[in-house]
């Protein structure tokens, strides 16, 4: 039944922790959360979103031993991203004929609490930061509890049709992207 989830953690050889394995989150202090490498302070991470789309888990999304299998978080990211750059205007560009596309480059998904059939999960997305040719879109999954369930991180890289090469944002989208 839903509780505290038991989860691994993979390390890179050599790799050294910014903080503490776990941290307070700033519901209460009950709570614990690993540390990642792309969340300093969880309170002021925290802050940054605004834009969330609510995601109903289905039964489809479970696997053999009740919870929310590993892949589809991956897929809560996808959806909420595209309705995150379709609300600031950006992906609807996509249906015409354009000459830049956006392409996942890299997707990080840690999971804190496990995630069940019929949980109701709000799935936060913000830019964490924009670059010349890219941006690093950051995610926060809570269920109807208001824990944090899964945390993530990915790199989207505009580059062009025929060439595959990355290609700068226009000032135009610069602005849209302000972080």
């Amino acid at each position: 039944m839903p509780g505290k989830g038991f989860f691994y953690t993979l390390e890179q050889p050599g790799t050294q922790r910014k903080q503490d394995l776990t941290r307070k989150l700033a519901k209460g202090g009950n709570d614990e959360m690993k540390a990642v490498n792309y969340i300093e302070d969880f309170t002021q991470w925290k802050k940054g979103f605004e834009f969330y789309i609510p995601i109903n888990i289905r039964f489809s999304e479970t696997d053999m031993f009740g919870h929310v299998n590993n892949i589809s978080p991956f897929i809560y990211f996808e959806e909420a991203r595209i309705a995150f750059l379709k609300n600031l205007g950006l992906f609807n560009a996509l249906a015409d004929e354009s000459q830049q596309i956006p392409i996942v480059a890299d997707l990080q998904c840690d999971y804190h609490r496990q995630i069940y059939f019929n949980d109701n999960l709000k799935l936060y997305v913000k830019v964490n930061h924009t670059g010349k040719t890219s941006i690093d879109i950051h995610y926060l999954g809570m269920n109807q509890r208001g824990e944090v369930c899964i945390t993530g991180r990915g790199r989207m890289v505009q580059v062009d049709v025929q060439s595959g090469t990355p290609v700068p944002f226009t000032e135009k989208e610069k602005m849209k992207l302000k972080v």
